[in-house]
């Protein structure tokens, strides 16, 4: 087959609308929390809920969109996306955290199906081609981070309400979102992709998918704990939110930017390498963030991060490919995005709560060893592909 650039293009507009929805939404969620719960522990849970809808969200939106095609499925994913953003409002004028959480898991089940995005582009690209399609995709975040935090920012006091102006934003994003993926024309699944092939415990033994699945669950895992709690430990240290916003705003460009070169990166130099480069960066912003707390080291260490991340999730969405085959790929995605959102539901509840207990700094340390974990298992990975290429 041919490489289909329209449709990456397509999908690389909705991937910065997406990221716009994600990355606005995280720059206020815990603020919002944080001035409507009593409990300011609990101030991250609303992130929490996000990824918790998200998670549960994640395997029947892949089998769905397995039936009924990608266009729809991403086109039912906006809707949600507004109604989640209605909810938000109305936990607003109402002053109810709980009815907030109920919110961000709605406009969880967004993101859940917006997720598929890259895996849609690896179908209308050329096998050779599926790397660059993943991460040329996944660029068109930049977009996002640019536009999510300054926009909400900007809605934020459109009202005498705070935030919701906001939401009002966020939801007319989604709209805009359903325009584009109207006019997306990736090829529907055979019938044997609904559920056949190996059973998804054959599967899951391989180590080139353990490997994989690591990569992007504890990946996505430290970067969601630091993220989460960055507008929080700013605010403690008495930045404004328009300071966090534009932190947020950097650490979302980082996330996505290294998309245009991340996919001839991994031809270039191997996927494992890419990897193992994310965990090294990652580790910088560590250093970074213990070094001080200015607006300045809070903006280059979430940089560090999110170009750290990005070689993690891109590196273990393409290794993911070599590990299914078409008749195996609903299963195989959804349960990754599964344990991916798992383990950033566990890095959102624990966030607030660390950066409020244990404060920013202990908080980064805590990360190093998920990092350690993370490189033994490429390392694992490498030297069975050199002992034996075709047992990995």
């Amino acid at each position: 087959m041919q490489t289909s650039y329209r449709n990456i293009v397509l999908l690389a507009c909705c991937q910065a609308l997406l990221l716009t929805n994600g990355a606005g939404l995280i720059s206020m969620s815990a603020l919002v929390g944080y001035g409507l719960v009593e409990t300011k522990t609990l101030a991250s849970l609303p992130a929490t809920t996000y990824v918790i809808g998200s998670a549960l969200a994640t395997m029947p939106a892949s089998l769905w969109m397995a039936k009924v095609g990608r266009r729809r499925g991403f086109m039912t994913g906006a809707l949600v996306n507004v109604a989640g953003c209605a909810i938000a409002i109305a936990a607003l004028l109402t002053r109810s955290f709980a009815l907030f959480c109920a919110a961000t898991a709605v406009i969880g089940v967004y993101n859940a199906i917006g997720l598929q995005y890259r895996f849609a582009a690896a179908e209308v690209a050329a096998p050779a081609d599926r790397a660059r399609a993943i991460s040329l995709v996944l660029a068109g975040g930049v977009a996002g981070g640019f536009l999510g935090p300054g926009s909400v920012s900007l809605a934020k006091d459109w009202f005498a309400t705070p935030f919701l102006g906001s939401f009002l934003m966020l939801s007319t994003v989604a709209l805009v979102a359903l325009g584009a993926q109207s006019m997306l024309h990736v090829p529907r699944p055979h019938a044997q992709g609904d559920g056949g092939g190996r059973p998804l415990s054959a599967i899951a033994r391989q180590p080139v998918f353990v490997v994989a699945v690591l990569s992007a669950a504890l990946g996505y895992g430290v970067m969601n704990l630091l993220m989460v709690a960055t507008p929080l430990a700013m605010s403690f240290c008495q930045h404004p939110f328009a300071a966090a916003a534009f932190v947020i705003q950097w650490h979302v460009v980082g996330m996505y930017a290294p998309g245009f070169v991340t996919g001839d990166l991994i031809k270039r130099i191997g996927v494992l390498p890419v990897i193992l480069l994310g965990v090294l960066l990652v580790g910088g912003c560590i250093a970074i963030a213990l070094a001080g707390n200015t607006i300045a080291h809070f903006t280059v260490a979430l940089a560090l991060l999110g170009v750290g991340w990005n070689f993690m999730y891109t590196g273990g969405t393409t290794l993911l490919t070599d590990a299914y085959e078409p008749a195996e790929k609903a299963k195989v995605q959804g349960f990754n995005d599964f344990v991916v959102f798992a383990t950033m539901g566990v890095s959102s509840l624990s966030s607030g709560a660390l950066v409020s207990s244990a404060g920013w700094e202990r908080m980064n340390l805590g990360a190093i060893p998920v990092l350690v974990a993370i490189a033994a298992a490429v390392g694992w990975l490498a030297w069975l592909r050199r002992a034996a290429p075709r047992a990995a």
